[in-house]
């Protein structure tokens, strides 16, 4: 690494990186600003702005819940399932005017409930662009090569615009690789020892496309999408101890998602606009899972799942001054899950709650936003929710629920200098209901069914958050992040007990609970330490938890809550040779996630992934990269004590510690640009 960095700053002239303009919160970064650090397209760029990190939104349903933290031209993308990370790569830079950060809120700007948010400018008029991109990944250890390839374009005139972009390509799972694994009695004595080899990958294609036009006096948007996925995963144990066992899993999951969509937006006046987005998505999936012993008995899990989702929304939004906005709409969305679950061992059929279950959901939402800047220095954020459900289920598990939540938030920012700014949000934030909670699931290679749980209320809590931001040096930022979350109907995992006497364990609300935050993100330009253009970019992110476990009824932490993240990220231009090289790393410190189930604790760690990257042009439209992904290769350590009954009553069975490498990968790709 040291050599690298010597010969980068023998090759890289001064590279004058000017500030950003900043006005009234908002933070204008010109695309020459990230030229000089050799960005490609609008995600490169968003991957440079100094105290800002990527929401590509959440898996939720409904429109409003669902947004991430950047904006096209001021508005969100009308789509739901095509990603925003995607939806930024095919923006090359060349059609990037600028990008505005706006910080705390803005008058005008719907800040989607994010405290910082990216705004994408594009340059009018800038004709048909596109690429062609080639890619190949090979894994060292078994010699797989995974090809790809990528076609986009987009472009259009007076007023109107397309866009389509068609992937496709082998994916490889890098969770999945061999490694030893033992099974510790509670004594301490070997009880079982075998090899793991085991595979997963698949393949996998996605089309998405757009196309906007004047319509009645304004804009209408359209868009579609359409995805196939067709993983597999293979695993053979070999046995030493006891010798001769030899246990085989095959998993699969193949799936087929759509989504059809439009937006409308038009304006009503000088300062009064209009916008409506109808969206309508499926998901067909089909899971298997086939555990054979030799020599002992094979077991069959299959799952059948089929949801579609049916969305329309509109919104007023009403610019009373330069300092006062307000925002008034609501949205309406359908759902629908059929689920299908089959569980045999041996041939013998299982009996699993809730295994059969259809689910249909009506949720609506009606909303008030208002942003206003009394002063230069401040900006004041309010806006109430208020969101309603009704839930009927049939099948196996026969309910009908009615649910309803108020949603206020005000969100406060303060900024006494240029360079410093404190923002401060009161909030409270309601999850939904994960459908896939409502069924049966399974993973037999760790001998693991879980039960589904319609009866489920959603998680509420309220969010106290502090933010202090700090900018210096031109480029660099620096922002301390405090929050304090009272939990309540926390969703973690309970026992559901049957006729017999016997259990499974199961999504459900376990009571209250609390969870703090502490986060702290760095952008530090490198240019004084004689690194023209480099920069280096980090977040850390520490959680703390506790929640009463249902099964032993003492405090413990939240289960799937990872307590430590971080990611630190460098790269350095080269411009005398038209290139750029860096080094990304993100992982936890140990990366850990535990789950606490009914007759077991099951926790994960992986170790940290270090990914060093160089990119050439040889010439302006065309792009060679070359990556080795995780350098020193995967470490996945599954660790699982597994009880003889409910933990409260039971002693401690065995000890399953399973051990798992993934080689490195090395990752080619070739891009060439048109127009």
């Amino acid at each position: 690494m040291s050599i690298l960095i010597l010969l980068a700053q023998a090759a890289a002239p001064a590279v004058a990186v000017a500030p950003p303009e900043s006005q009234q919160g908002v933070a204008s970064y010109p695309a020459a600003f990230f030229r000089a650090m050799n960005a490609a397209n609008a995600l490169d760029m968003a991957g440079h702005i100094p105290g800002f990190t990527l929401d590509t939104g959440a898996s939720v349903r409904g429109y409003e819940g669902a947004a991430g933290n950047v904006l096209i031209d001021g508005q969100r993308p009308s789509s739901k399932s095509d990603s925003i990370d995607q939806i930024l790569q095919r923006i090359p830079i060349s059609q990037v005017e600028r990008i505005d950060v706006i910080r705390g809120g803005a008058p005008g700007i719907d800040m989607q409930g994010k405290t910082v948010l990216a705004n994408v400018i594009r340059k009018k008029g800038g004709g048909s662009h596109g690429l062609v991109a080639a890619a190949v990944g090979h894994v060292e250890d078994d010699q797989r090569d995974a090809p790809s390839l990528r076609i986009e374009g987009q472009g259009g005139r007076d007023g109107r615009a397309w866009e389509f972009s068609v992937r496709g390509g082998y994916g490889i799972d890098s969770g999945s690789g061999p490694g030893p694994e033992v099974r510790i009695g509670p004594n301490g004595q070997v009880q079982s020892k075998n090899d793991i080899w085991a595979r997963g990958g698949g393949w996998q294609s996605v089309s998405a496309g757009s196309f906007e036009m004047p319509f009645a006096g304004g804009q209408l948007r359209l868009n579609g999408r359409f995805f196939t996925n067709n993983y597999h995963n293979h695993e053979t144990d070999i046995f030493t101890l006891p010798l001769g066992q030899e246990n085989r899993d095959h998993f699969s999951d193949e799936e087929v998602d759509t989504e059809a969509g439009a937006r409308y937006s038009r304006a009503l006046g000088e300062r009064l606009n209009l916008e409506a987005v109808g969206l309508h998505t499926t998901k067909d999936e089909n899971i298997g899972d086939i555990f054979t012993a030799h020599p002992g008995p094979e077991d069959h899990f299959h799952l059948h799942r089929f949801s579609t989702e049916t969305i329309g929304r509109g919104v007023l939004k009403f610019r009373q001054t330069e300092r006062l906005s307000w925002e008034a709409g609501g949205e309406i969305a359908d759902n629908t899950l059929q689920s299908k679950t089959r569980f045999a061992e041996d041939g013998d059929p299982i009996i699993l709650p809730a295994a059969d279950v259809h689910v249909e959901e009506l949720r609506w939402e009606v909303f008030g936003k208002a942003a206003w800047r009394p002063t230069d220095t401040l900006t004041l954020e309010g806006q109430i929710r208020q969101e309603g459900s009704t839930i009927d289920s049939t099948g196996d598990m026969r309910l009908s629920k009615s649910l309803g939540f108020t949603k206020p938030r005000v969100a406060l920012t303060w900024q006494p200098t240029s360079a410093w700014q404190v923002r401060l949000r009161y909030e409270r934030e309601v999850a939904q209901l994960n459908f896939d909670d409502f069924v049966a699931k399974s993973s037999l290679n760790t001998s693991t069914v879980t039960a589904g749980n319609p009866n489920l209320n959603p998680e509420q809590d309220w969010v106290s958050e502090i933010a202090v931001e700090r900018d210096f040096w031109g480029a660099g930022s620096l922002v301390v992040t405090a929050r304090h979350y009272e939990i309540t109907d926390a969703e973690d995992r309970a026992p559901i007990f049957l006729a017999d006497g016997s259990f499974f364990d199961a999504p459900a609300n376990i009571g209250d609970g609390t969870k703090d935050e502490l986060q702290v993100e760095l952008t530090l330009p490198l240019d004084r330490l004689r690194m023209k253009g480099a920069q280096l970019k980090g977040r850390w992110l520490q959680r703390w938890s506790s929640v009463t476990d249902p099964t032993t009824h003492v405090s413990r932490e939240i289960s799937n809550l990872k307590p430590t993240e971080w990611e630190v990220h460098f790269s350095q231009p080269l411009p005398r040779w038209n290139a750029n090289w860096g080094v990304d790393s993100s992982g936890q410190v140990p990366w850990r996630q535990t789950v606490y189930r009914t007759d077991a604790i099951e926790s994960v760690k992986i170790r940290p992934f270090i990914t060093p990257f160089v990119e050439w042009k040889p010439r302006p439209d065309l792009q060679l990269h070359f990556e080795i992904q995780d350098i020193f290769g995967a470490t996945l350590r599954d660790t699982r004590n597994q009880y003889a009954g409910p933990r409260d009553r039971s002693g401690l069975l065995f000890t399953d510690d399973r051990l798992q490498h993934f080689g490195r990968e090395y990752y080619f790709r070739v891009r060439k640009y048109f127009g």
